[in-house]
């Protein structure tokens, strides 16, 4: 099988865990993902102001380029490229007038654009397309013993319109994570903000909300933290060592993206997994709980 792919710009830079993961775990189970060609960044914003156009030309464009591929659906991993994706499209997909005032401003595009591509995040490839059933056969190195707490952040579930499972009680990630084997923990603020953007002009808040999200993991007993957006990565693994500073006796605790522990969890070493690339190393613990063997 066969999945056009939008990769977006931090999984080709800082999240090239993120990626390099995803693409081997794919492989393994017998999909591959077709990277767009000439994609660009998608805006990583949706602008919510009405007559505000010309910023939905950029996620719009990567759509044209899903049809030019021939495909009618396309896949990304970052909840935020996801969310930007799927709001601007279901927005000229519901609106004609503004399909019309797109299609002007995009007069060097060969290929019209009404809506018609549907974006699928890969959690719903591996829950819908692949199946939980097909891959429990296919999973060799169970992750026995891992107290993981999901953690969804704002943009995989809101708004309701285009969100991957229920703002209130998602669990998509939850049992995705349960047949990989580990024992998942319930953690009431798995939908909280982690401060997104604020991580540039007012890192101090974010800081704050990153000791309350892991500190509340922790309290529950969860070893590390699961998750799909390369900024929430960003505010919850590198700003722990702000913490550290601002609260005396906070613990550090490792943060991972999903995929991660899929690759491992199908026998993938992890060199595919880039571990390297985060503050919190945890390759100590994964080497405890016998995840990772040498």
């Amino acid at each position: 099988m066969e999945i056009s792919y939008y990769p977006g710009c931090t999984v080709k830079t800082k999240g090239k865990g993120f990626e390099e993961s995803a693409v081997a775990a794919l492989d393994a189970l017998g999909v591959k993902l077709v990277e767009l060609p000439n994609w660009n960044c998608c805006g990583t914003v949706f602008s919510l102001a009405t007559d505000d156009l010309v910023h939905h030309l950029a996620p719009l464009r990567n759509l044209i380029r899903v049809k030019e591929q021939g495909a009618n659906r396309v896949t990304t991993l970052c909840a935020m490229c996801y969310n930007t994706l799927k709001r601007a499209n279901l927005l000229i997909r519901e609106d004609a007038d503004r399909q019309d005032k797109i299609s002007n401003f995009m007069d060097d595009e060969q290929t019209k654009y009404s809506g018609e591509v549907e974006i699928i995040h890969l959690l719903e490839v591996l829950r819908d397309e692949i199946g939980y059933e097909k891959l429990k056969e296919k999973i060799t190195h169970p992750l026995s013993g891992l107290k993981v707490v999901p953690y969804y952040g704002c943009m995989l579930l809101r708004p309701s319109e285009i969100g991957v499972d229920s703002m209130e009680e998602p669990s998509i990630m939850e049992d995705l994570l349960q047949v990989l084997g580990a024992e998942v923990i319930h953690e009431p603020m798995r939908t909280e903000c982690c401060g997104s953007y604020h991580t540039v002009n007012a890192s101090d808040a974010v800081v704050d909300r990153v000791f309350a999200i892991l500190s509340s993991a922790q309290r529950r007993g969860g070893e590390v933290v699961v998750l799909s957006c390369p900024l929430c990565e960003f505010n919850l693994d590198h700003r722990q060592k702000e913490v550290i500073k601002k609260y005396v006796g906070f613990k550090q605790m490792p943060v991972l993206y999903f995929t991660q522990l899929l690759a491992l969890s199908l026998g993938l070493g992890a060199e595919t997994c880039r571990f390297d690339l985060h503050y919190v190393d945890p390759i100590p613990l994964l080497k405890e709980r016998g995840i990772i063997r040498g």
